[in-house]
């Protein structure tokens, strides 16, 4: 038996897997969705980075859980690619869904390109510390139903800025930990450039969905059997 522990990306909380966890537990597997500090029921409490790596790893040590898949979604992969790395012995695998990688010493908005980076970091700055959600026109090409789209829009919270101008603390390459990389297909064909390396050496399976960014309300069906195919590894 695996433990999944599932982080959802930016604005999200651990409600955005309600379609996923069933099938997981239906399998015979623990879920253990997870809000990271100052999202979704835990809004408005200011969090850096490494609160969402200790917000991950006190979830695995509280539980005491062992056998541990790590899944972490878009922003979310770079909180749980540390946390991987921390929790030991207790790891299975670390998935990545369609998400960013860890750098030592790189920030989630320092890893942007074409000025985003200070276009963001500015819309934190005018928001009081917090990156507004995106709005509903943002997940148009996606591959989600007008339906899917309300349900993200309406659950969405703003998301802690510290979290994402805070760099990564890593002390080794993650291409030493088991991995896999999900790549949605719909929100482009390339990975990012932290997860090229290991994929390319085999240190990690590639996986694709022909789906959007958001899959665990495009496709929770599909990407329960991509999780349940990666913890059987």
């Amino acid at each position: 038996m695996a433990n999944f522990v599932l982080v959802a990306g930016a604005w999200l909380g651990a409600w955005a897997w309600g379609e996923v966890v069933p099938e997981l537990r239906a399998a015979g597997h623990g879920a253990h969705p997870l809000t990271l500090s100052g999202l979704a029921e835990r809004r408005g409490v200011a969090a850096g980075q490494q609160t969402h790596v200790a917000d991950i790893v006190d979830q695995v040590e509280r539980l005491d859980l062992r056998d541990v898949v790590l899944v972490g979604h878009s922003y979310a992969g770079i909180p749980v690619g540390q946390a991987a790395e921390r929790i030991g012995g207790r790891l299975a695998r670390v998935v990545f869904v369609d998400s960013n990688v860890p750098q030592d010493g790189v920030s989630f908005t320092a890893g942007m390109s074409g000025g985003r980076q200070q276009a963001v970091e500015a819309v934190i700055a005018d928001a009081g510390g917090w990156w507004p959600p995106l709005a509903a026109a943002d997940y148009v090409g996606e591959g989600l139903a007008e339906e899917q789209i309300d349900r993200i829009v309406s659950g969405s919270t703003p998301h802690p800025g510290g979290s994402l101008t805070e760099p990564a603390r890593l002390s080794g390459p993650l291409g030493a930990l088991p991995g896999t990389y999900l790549k949605c297909l719909l929100d482009g064909p390339e990975p990012p450039s932290a997860a090229v390396e290991p994929l390319a050496s085999g240190a990690w399976r590639r996986v694709e969905l022909d789906t959007g960014h958001w899959p665990m309300f495009s496709a929770p069906h599909a990407l329960a059997r991509v999780l349940l195919d990666e913890a059987a590894i």
